[in-house]
């Protein structure tokens, strides 16, 4: 539904609405809502048991003030430091990814508060951040500066510590390689016909390959040109070795399409198709998907549920 929270009698609306909710999710600027009696400590007064979650770029204190936008965010910390190729300028990832963390961040605290509150009673408050869930999300990137000092560099597809594991050119395409280990090494030394890579002492180890990356991404291009990316990726999946052709985003539905996993599922209305959710549930599947509403699609009907004499 849409409210005016300028206007007196939506803001009552508003209001009461709060008063039953079991969850309330607000971006406000700071201050916002505590001028129209939307605060936290307002609605809890009036609702006890009310989960209540705030969403900020950079927190409720020192960067209350600061905007939060996806790319500044994932500019100022440090995600498009570690995007990119090694040579050229920072990138930001291609969407909006620390949107859609701290979405799920927040998804996750909202569902730990109910299941808090069922055992005790009582709601609680919330914050998440962009900042916070980015840095969250850096894993072993954020672990090796923690450990050593260092910030970690761009690499472009390369990892940090596991060689090879980039993509790589073959005849007519690119070809994603993910060696986890030596054995799966050694399989595609053997499939690129070149066993003798696996007993060469610059890459018979993760860490020798590591530290010589630079001469195997040469050594395995000269064979891999040699064929097509969707041969290789047959053949080496066929010995277990991670390996697939580095595709769009029409070739990652199609793929899911193919593996069973039934990756869109009409809405009606004659919208476009949308991504099914991607959790399976033994007992609960979702069984209604809707297009997205327009807004306040609802509206009409919230307000007559409102107007209702209802407590809590």
């Amino acid at each position: 539904m849409v409210l005016d929270l300028d206007d007196e009698k939506d803001l009552a609306l508003a209001r009461e609405l709060a008063r039953r909710a079991d969850v309330l999710l607000e971006n406000f600027r700071d201050g916002a809502l505590a001028r129209r009696g939307l605060d936290y400590a307002t609605v809890r007064a009036a609702n006890s048991g009310i989960v209540y979650c705030s969403v900020s770029g950079f927190g409720s204190r020192g960067g209350a003030a600061m905007p939060g936008y996806d790319l500044l965010v994932q500019a100022m910390g440090g995600l498009m430091s570690i995007t990119g190729e090694e040579d050229g300028e920072p990138a930001k990832v291609g969407v909006a990814l620390v949107d859609v963390l701290t979405a799920k961040d927040a998804a996750i605290g909202i569902l730990a508060a109910l299941h808090a509150r069922a055992a005790t009673g009582r709601g609680q408050r919330l914050e998440v951040n962009l900042l916070s869930s980015l840095l969250g999300s850096l894993a072993n990137q954020a672990s090796a500066y923690l450990a050593t000092g260092r910030s970690p560099r761009r690499m472009g597809n390369r990892h940090p510590s596991i060689a090879p594991y980039e993509t790589l050119r073959c005849k007519d395409d690119m070809l994603a390689l993910a060696c986890g280990n030596d054995r799966q090494f050694g399989r595609l030394a053997e499939v690129l016909g070149a066993a003798e890579l696996a007993g060469d002492e610059r890459f018979a180890t993760n860490e020798a390959r590591v530290l010589n990356r630079s001469a195997l991404r040469r050594a395995l291009e000269e064979r891999l040109s040699q064929d097509t990316v969707a041969s290789w990726t047959a053949r080496l999946t066929a010995v277990g070795v991670p390996a697939g052709k580095v595709g769009d985003i029409a070739d990652g539905l199609r793929l899911a399409e193919s593996l069973g996993l039934e990756a869109t599922v009409p809405v009606g209305d004659s919208a476009p198709p949308q991504i099914r959710h991607p959790i399976g549930y033994s007992e609960t599947p979702v069984t209604h998907y809707a297009p997205p509403p327009r807004l306040g699609q609802h509206s009409d009907e919230v307000r007559r549920w409102l107007a209702e004499e209802k407590t809590r």
